[in-house]
Order: structure tokens, then C-alpha cells, then sequence
């Protein structure tokens, strides 16, 4: 099924146009005999020239396994033993699943994630040794598969096209260190650590690092480059725990014992403005307003510039931004959840999509949820969050669940035992 609409929600319009009048019942029907032949010429027509099902690929990966596409290459993480945590990155060349590669990751580690970068790919895990657990990342050649460095770590893409490694933390001091993902070189490190650590990620890479101390201090740095830009003493009156939220270009300090916040400029830390709202769960982004989560489950939405409340309901749970509208959800308990369009100015519900397990394909890319279909196997939808509609993209007959959206494709579980299928999604 390729196409077709589906229209969940009212959105607004102007009044429906006049009816045109009535032909005369005798001069009619012929006119309607016509249009019901031609009709059918050219629904048959259409049917004669629709194209066939995509085949989707079919692959031998285990259940649990972390799949990505990187270009033409689809890359498959997954455990070959349970009992020695060894684990196996393999390479297909696309459309046709073809193998081209297979390496081996270190054993004793638990992998969960993957990173292509500037022609390497970045595995990253648990390595557990004897000295204890700490994070780890691979890096391997994209052609080849071949090993190139590794380092502790965590990895996040800099705004640069350098990587941020960030080791340690919880009950062991943290290290920061920028690295050219070529080769595993240090750009920059700071020295160990005890503070609590933000990122700004803009979607295109981390660009500002907030290191809050025990004593209150706070302190932004430049992530390309690690350089401080501003430092203040932002500790509540009686030693309140202080929370960090960094949205757009501000810095939410966020009191947890009164529930005042207070805004500051990222770069400089210049106080914007002051407001007590109680208990906060948490601050999110959501486009052109700043959402809080209140101790009172009702979400708040503040003009970032004043942080004057502009609405407030306990219907939403969280939003999601979209231009001038916001996506939020309702039920929150479960994969499926149901989920609405809002205007993010005023919190006026102008759509219902329905109810789907949701899945994100990357930075401005399409927004795309499934959920099961009646007769088997899954009903895959893309969510406009604009038009406030969902378009039915495809009926996956074979997928049993356990989905992973990818760019261009979607991959889930299939009925065969032990395999996986990656269906290519209809433009």
C-alpha cells in the first residue's frame, strides 16, 4: 500500500464551498454511466500498472541484535557468544543484503551502540576486566572492517567532525578528551573530574560542555576546542541539589529543594530571568517554548524569553518540536502510545494521530510508527506532523515486531526463527 491518507485529526479551514445544483434526473443518468465506466477504466488501469512489492532482505542476525544503515552499507552488531561476551560487527552492501565484511570486537564486552564517522565506525560498550567495568569504543575501517584504535569511553560526534570521549564517572572521577576519529589522536583533554557533565548537541554534534561542581560552581566550555568560556557560583540558599538543563542558548539552573529556575545565557551566564514553579521533574525544548514537567504531572510551556507561562495542562506528558507545533503523547505507559499535534504557542490540540510504537529516522528525517495489523504482521505509518496525518507507508506481512527504523528502511524481527528483515520504505 503506497500513498494513501489517512486523516486522524481536524485541523482548521474556511466554510465548505456552495453545492453545485442537481442536474435534471432524465439528463443525468447518462452522464453518470459515463463516469461510472470511466472510473472503472481507470481504477484497472492503475491496477494493471502498480508495482510490485519491494522483496525484503532477509538476515541471519540474532534477536537483540543493533542494526544500522551507514550509505550503502547495512552494519549488524551481534553477540556470537553469551557465556564470553564476544561479539561480531558484520557489513551488506545494499539494496541486496550482499556480505562484505565481518570483524570480530574485543571480548569480555557488552556492545550497544554505533557511530559512523569520517570512513570509521565507532563501537561502543561495557568492557568488563579485572579491574572492574568501564565503557569502551572501537573503532574500525568502514571498507575493510579493519581494526584502527580503541580508547575508554563513551563517544559523541563533535560539531567539528572530532569526537568527545568521556570515561569514568559515578564513583570514579570523569575524563574528557577530544579525539580525530581518523586515528584515536588527543585534540584536547581536561584533568579528572568529580562535577556533573551537560552537552549541548545540536543535532549536528556537541558544541558546549557544562561541568557543575559539588561546591555549586558552574563552568561552560567550548567542546571543539575545551577552552572555558564562563564560570559562576550558582549554589541554591541551603545547599538545595541544583539541576542542569541546557536548551537552545540557555542554561536552566534549576532549584529542586524551591522549584525556582533560573535562566542564564549559555556562553556568558547572564541571567535572563527568574520564576518559582514548584516541584520540576524536568525541563525539555519544545521549539519556540520551554516545557517543564512539574511535580503536579501537568506540563508547563514558557516563553523562552520571559519564562511567562503561556499554557498548562495535565493532559500531555511530553512534546516533541515541530516548527510551530508540538507532538505529545497521552497514555505514556508501553510501546503503543497515542499521540497528538499542538499548536506550541497556545496548547490547543489541533490533531489526533492515533496510537503507534513511534520510531525517529535522524535529525529532520522522517517520523515514522507501526503497530499491528489485524490479520498479521505490522501496519507502518508516517506521521506528518504538519498536515497533522498519518500516511499508511506499507503492510509488513512477515515482521513480527522488535523494529529498528533506519535511513530509508525499517527493520524488524521476522517469522523465521533467528532472522531479521529489512524492508526499503516506499518514497
Amino acid at each position: 500500500m503506497t500513498d494513501s491518507v489517512i486523516d486522524l485529526g481536524e485541523l482548521r479551514h474556511g466554510p465548505d464551498l456552495d453545492r453545485v445544483p442537481r442536474p435534471p434526473r432524465g439528463h443525468g443518468r447518462p452522464l453518470r454511466c459515463a463516469l461510472v465506466l470511466l472510473l472503472a477504466l481507470v481504477t484497472l488501469a492503475a491496477a494493471a500498472a502498480a508495482p510490485p512489492r519491494r522483496t525484503p532482505v532477509t538476515l541471519p542476525a540474532q534477536r537483540g541484535s543493533d542494526v544500522m544503515v551507514d550509505g550503502d552499507l547495512l552494519l549488524v552488531m551481534e553477540p556470537v557468544n553469551t557465556s564470553t561476551r564476544q561479539t561480531r560487527l558484520s557489513a551488506y552492501r545494499l539494496p541486496g543484503g550482499e556480505p562484505v565484511w565481518q570483524a570480530p570486537l574485543s571480548a569480555e564486552a557488552r556492545y550497544w551502540g554505533m557511530t559512523p564517522l569520517a570512513g570509521m565506525l565507532l563501537a561502543t560498550g561495557y568492557e568488563i576486566g579485572p579491574d572492574g567495568r568501564d565503557t569502551l569504543t572501537v573503532a574500525l575501517d568502514r571498507t575493510t572492517g579493519a581494526y584502527r584504535w580503541q580508547q575508554p569511553g563513551t563517544v559523541s560526534k563533535l560539531a567539528d567532525g572530532n569526537l568527545l570521549l568521556r570515561s569514568g564517572g559515578e564513583t570514579v572521577p570523569s575524563n574528557l578528551r577530544a579525539v580525530d576519529p581518523c586515528c584515536g589522536t588527543v585534540r584536547w583533554q581536561l584533568p579528572p573530574t568529580t562535577a556533573e557533565i551537560s552537552i549541548r548537541d545540536t543535532g549536528y554534534g556537541v558544541d558546549r560542555l557544562v561541568l557543575q561542581q559539588e561546591n555549586g560552581l558552574v563552568e561552560v566550555r567550548d567542546a571543539t576546542t575545551g577552552a572555558a568560556l564562563a564560570h559562576a557560583d550558582m549554589r541554591p540558599p541551603g545547599g538545595a541539589r541544583l539541576g542542569i538543563e541546557l536548551i537552545d542558548d540557555l542554561l536552566l539552573a534549576i532549584d529542586r529543594g524551591s522549584g525556582t529556575i533560573n535562566a542564564y545565557g549559555l556562553d556568558r551566564l547572564d541571567r535572563r530571568w527568574t520564576r518559582t514553579s514548584g516541584p520540576i521533574e524536568f525541563a525539555l525544548n519544545c521549539g519556540p517554548v520551554v516545557c517543564l514537567r512539574t511535580g503536579r504531572n501537568e506540563l508547563q510551556a514558557l516563553d523562552p524569553a520571559t519564562g511567562d507561562v503561556r499554557w498548562r495542562s495535565d493532559r500531555w506528558l511530553w512534546g516533541w518540536p515541530y516548527e510551530s507545533r508540538l507532538m505529545a503523547n497521552i497514555s505514556g505507559f508501553g510501546p503503543m502510545e497515542q499521540y497528538v499535534v499542538i499548536d506550541a504557542l497556545t496548547g490547543e490540540q489541533l490533531a489526533d494521530l492515533g496510537k503507534w510504537e513511534l520510531y525517529q529516522l535522524g535529525v529532520g528525517g522522517r517520523l515514522v510508527g507501526i503497530r499491528r495489523h489485524p490479520d498479521g504482521g505490522v501496519l507502518v505509518g508516517e506521521l506528518d506532523i504538519a498536515a497533522g496525518k498519518v500516511r499508511i507507508v506499507d503492510v509488513l506481512p512477515d515482521a513480527t515486531g522488535e523494529c529498528q527504523a533506519l535511513t530509508g528502511y525499517l527493520v524488524c524481527s521476522a517469522t523465521a526463527a533467528g532472522s531479521y528483515q529489512l524492508w526499503k520504505l516506499a518514497d
